[in-house]
């Protein structure tokens, strides 16, 4: 037991949980705590929006695997956060939200920024810690950086005010680590029974592979069985792209490849996923998914086992465990998709061949609108470029150690084809949450936690406006980053079911920008607008270059049709009924 005051305790337990980063706006709720993070070894990084902060804290910890942390004022600076914490939970994403409160003498009063904290987060934090006693400070704070790892999400920490003040007798904890196991025997022989009588097994990768660094042991396992893989949704690092076995991402604008050959899968393995239905939804008119297959799920949260699709087999376990486990299994056992290993190999190499023949000869989007779209603009913007090439461009420029984040939006969505990664945790996006204004400060995070690596924020304009101020977290605290816009002048997601649903009546949705360009340079980075297509590849290769070489951010504008992909949800509409005179002609 040492005396210590309350800051002293709550800092030096982050520092003991390995803090050396957070993310926040400075203020008057937590400044006695502040003063001492530099001696601590901690470095705050000051952003310009407080959900910018919880972004950053997101990708920090996704790249890193460690704790990402953030900060803010009481009140509105943490109901700020709330949103890109929301996005940390879906991302499974070891968050800890620290947040500040009224002081206690005065709750309950209306004072100023006095607001009842807990309940704004309750729906996007694994665990909520409150301080309710000064002496308790350190047993809270560690409480919840050991639950974030444990239970794989944010947590919260709500600090009264007043009790970062006074001195306390007080025993610092040690991080608990949580030594995560493969599963039960019961299942994991049922399941490894199962693979060994398979025909035709398929696995899908999920986040838990990234998560518990599991592609080595998922790749061993993948080669016994000869079985195609297949990325879960916006988890394109879960697998190299190199791989032979490798076929790309299911769900919205995944891979053709991908839903060719799960649909054939008599077995199918379910890889640290929760198989969420956004993730497995019919795509390109394909219902892919496989009815009558057997389904093994793993996953270490056993509330996922069987939520969203009906399973044979559920393991609760980690994801490199179950299938180092599951290998040793069936090593060295006959199986059943032995003697169909060469078929296989010649129908997933066939697959993946006629995929990529497709996405090269798919040039721009075939429906009525998009080519209304590019004969207009080709005749008054000078041709601008099809988004399909522009990814097509962008990605043949990535280099192999890339990390990339992607907005939410119409173009970004389509990217989704176009990712491909050699190693985890080099794809990050905002998953189901769907938020737009992500890409640019979880890359920023990101970057701040692997500054070796080159890291590419995707956003379409719409997205990009409300984040773009993070432009001068990324120069002012040197952390820089290349950030792609693309520019079509329009919210396409939504607009693309103003034109399927509703008679192309447009509202809302139409963008009148500046250039981006302009604005990034004059918030201090390089700046390039684009609008020739053999630009677009020396574009990202020298702002790449600036960023690894120079330590500059750039922002490279790149100037598309207006022509549009499918949307993201055609279950969620259908064509309106109008009952009343006067809206009858909106039907």
């Amino acid at each position: 037991m040492t005396k210590m005051t309350t800051s002293e305790a709550f800092v030096e337990t982050m520092a003991a949980h390995g803090v050396t980063e957070m993310f926040g706006i400075m203020g008057s709720a937590f400044m006695d705590a502040m003063d001492i993070f530099a001696p601590a070894g901690i470095r705050l990084i000051p952003v310009v929006h407080e959900q910018g902060a919880a972004h950053m804290a997101d990708g920090y910890s996704r790249v890193s695997g460690r704790h990402g942390v953030v900060i803010g004022q009481n009140g509105p600076g943490i109901s700020n956060c709330v949103t890109g914490i929301a996005a940390a939970f879906w991302a499974h994403s070891p968050v800890v939200m620290i947040t500040p409160e009224t002081g206690t003498m005065g709750q309950g009063l209306g004072g100023f920024q006095e607001a009842n904290q807990l309940p704004m987060f309750q729906e996007f934090v694994k665990y909520q810690g409150h301080v309710n006693n000064p002496k308790r400070m350190a047993e809270y704070t560690a409480r919840c950086f050991d639950r974030a790892h444990s239970e794989l999400g944010p947590t919260q920490l709500n600090i009264p005010r007043d009790y970062f003040y006074g001195d306390v007798e007080i025993e610092i904890p040690q991080p608990m680590t949580l030594d995560r196991g493969p599963g039960g025997e019961r299942t994991l022989n049922e399941a490894a029974d199962m693979l060994a009588q398979a025909k035709f097994p398929v696995i899908v990768s999920g986040g838990g592979v990234v998560m518990g660094n599991a592609v080595k042991e998922c790749i061993a396992l993948a080669e016994r069985l000869g079985a195609a893989v297949v990325n879960s949704y916006l988890h394109n690092d879960s697998f190299p792209a190199s791989h032979p076995l490798w076929c790309g991402p299911l769900g919205y604008h995944g891979s053709k490849a991908a839903m060719s050959l799960i649909s054939k899968a008599d077995v199918v393995l379910a890889l640290g996923t929760r198989l969420g239905p956004f993730g497995t939804l019919p795509q390109y008119g394909i219902d892919y998914w496989p009815k009558d297959a057997s389904i093994i799920q793993v996953d270490a949260d056993h509330k996922m086992l069987g939520l969203v699709k009906k399973i044979s087999v559920g393991i609760c376990g980690d994801a490199g465990a179950s299938a180092k486990a599951l290998l040793a299994r069936i090593r060295n056992r006959e199986l059943a998709c032995d003697a169909t290993r060469d078929d296989r190999a010649r129908e997933i190499a066939g697959d993946k061949a006629a995929w990529e023949t497709e996405l090269n000869e798919w040039l721009h989007e075939k429906d009525d609108y998009s080519l209304d779209m590019i004969k207009e603009q080709g005749e008054e913007a000078g041709n601008w470029l099809h988004p399909r090439q522009v990814l097509r461009e962008l990605e043949n420029a990535m280099p192999a150690d890339v990390m990339v984040s992607t907005d939410i939006g119409n173009i970004n969505a389509i990217a989704n084809s176009y990712l491909r990664f050699e190693r985890p945790r080099s794809f990050l996006a905002p998953m189901s949450w769907g938020n737009c204004g992500y890409a640019l400060p979880t890359m920023i995070g990101a970057k701040c936690a692997a500054p070796e690596r080159p890291a590419v924020a995707y956003s379409g304009d719409g997205a990009w406006s409300m984040s773009m101020s993070e432009i001068m977290t990324s120069v002012r605290h040197n952390i820089p980053v290349t950030g792609v816009v693309f520019h079509n002048r329009q919210w396409g997601a939504e607009k693309k079911n103003q034109v399927d649903f509703y008679n192309r009546r447009f509202v809302a949705d139409e963008l009148d920008n500046p250039s981006f360009a302009e604005v990034g340079k004059a918030m201090g980075t390089e700046g390039v607008t684009v609008d020739r297509l053999e630009e677009v590849g020396p574009a990202l290769t020298r702002a790449i270059d600036a960023q690894m070489n120079d330590g500059k951010t750039t922002v490279i504008e790149i100037m598309c049709t207006r022509e549009l992909g499918d949307p993201f949800r055609r279950d969620a509409l259908s064509k309106p009924v109008r009952h009343l005179a006067k809206y009858r002609d909106f039907v």
